[in-house]
């Protein structure tokens, strides 16, 4: 008997989930299942789950026909995908030369002190993960950081953990 609880889903993720099997599914066709797509398709599924897990890189790798090492080896290869969930939030802050200049590098520093987990790595309590990106393309608004995909221009450290805190509260969610 399948147990709800035991898997902590609900019927609204299992309907989610189907829809994100189905959008995947839709791109796989798009792409004629081509194992040369593989990265393609890599990218959507991660788009529609957030993170590839087993059982979505199992699923490619046998709707492209391809073997299970080889898609977990390409996916685990390049720094774009994601292999564990990521957090409920999300700070991302661009390192890149203009925002490393004004001192992106360094709050990304203080940010991984004060909340207690490196860049690249999501907190112990599923609250909050901690990255970086070489590059956001929005120069004239370094350093820049993206909280929850939302932009918050000529960031500093103290704003930066009050919005943070304020989210993983459950509070506003307002950048």
């Amino acid at each position: 008997m399948f147990d709800v609880k035991a898997t902590k889903m609900n019927v609204h993720d299992t309907h989610r989930a189907d829809d994100r099997h189905r959008a995947l599914e839709r791109v796989m066709q798009q792409h004629r299942l081509r194992p040369d797509s593989l990265i393609e398709i890599l990218h959507a599924a991660q788009r529609q789950f957030g993170w590839l897990d087993r059982d979505v890189l199992g699923l490619i790798a046998a709707r492209l026909r391809l073997p299970p090492s080889l898609v977990y080896g390409v996916a685990g290869f390049y720094h774009a995908f994601r292999l564990e969930p990521p957090g409920r939030h999300r700070c991302t802050v661009c390192t890149g030369t203009s925002c490393h200049l004004k001192g992106g590098s360094r709050l990304l520093q203080r940010l991984e002190r004060h909340f207690g987990i490196a860049c690249g790595a999501t907190a112990p309590d599923g609250s909050l993960t901690l990255e970086n990106v070489r590059c956001l393309g929005a120069c004239g608004l370094a350093p820049l950081v993206m909280l929850d995909g939302e932009a918050c221009p000529h960031a500093s450290f103290g704003p930066v953990v009050e919005r943070l805190a304020t989210r993983r509260d459950g509070g506003d969610t307002s950048p």
